[in-house]
């Protein structure tokens, strides 16, 4: 990633995505490569290339956010995707997360919390705004076994990803390898039977692993 995170806005609404493409216009640091109407435009617009995230809204015609979300993350890995919405029910969230998002803001959000927001996205961390952490703490999936048996190792991990570092982050404070942090988030996704970042999250919050925001 450059110092500049190059964004492709999503929204189906010409008045909102033009706001969106006029107030990125006016955060240091990120530039607009696009903007879609669609689904079906988002993914052609990072198709196209140079592209660090989309900013996606969730209903759209021809292909949802959600599906052109799973679409992108699945083709276009280096690529993440932060979900900007009215909507934050648990389905919605939950839905957008198991896609592959990496963050989840509403559209209460304002200039300030976007740029963060993108840049910590492009960075590899996950960012939810406040209404969406209190929904992934509360009850976004169902409670999992008491009986985990995480490592030490693996607990510290687990507190980490909570924090929102990414991978190469975890690695670096632990003074370990990308593969071994690879290695310990699957063999703890195994044990509390998270399917996903979120679901991780929602676990060390109820554990007492991470703190509250």
């Amino acid at each position: 990633m450059t110092d500049v995170v190059r964004v492709v806005v999503a929204d189906d609404q010409q008045v909102v995505r033009e706001g969106l493409v006029a107030l990125l216009g006016l955060i240091d640091g990120v530039e607009v490569a696009g903007a879609a109407a669609n689904g079906v435009e988002a993914v052609e617009l990072v198709a196209g290339g140079n592209v660090d995230v989309v900013l996606m809204d969730l209903r759209m015609p021809l292909l949802d956010g959600i599906a052109a979300t799973a679409r992108i993350t699945a083709d276009f890995p280096s690529v993440a995707v932060l979900v900007l919405t009215t909507y934050a029910d648990d389905a919605s969230i939950a839905q957008a997360l198991r896609a592959g998002a990496r963050g989840y803001l509403t559209k209460d959000a304002g200039r300030v919390e976007i740029g963060a927001a993108l840049r910590s996205t492009a960075a590899g961390q996950s960012t939810f705004d406040p209404e969406v952490t209190k929904r992934l703490v509360a009850g976004l999936s169902p409670v999992v076994a008491d009986s985990d048996g995480l490592t030490a190792r693996e607990t510290e991990v687990l507190r980490l990803i909570a924090q929102g570092l990414s991978n190469p982050e975890i690695a670096g404070q632990l003074f370990i390898s990308e593969a071994t942090v690879k290695t310990h988030i699957n063999n703890t996704f195994a044990k509390i039977g998270a399917r996903h970042r979120a679901e991780a999250v929602r676990y060390a919050y109820r554990r007492g692993i991470a703190s509250d925001p």
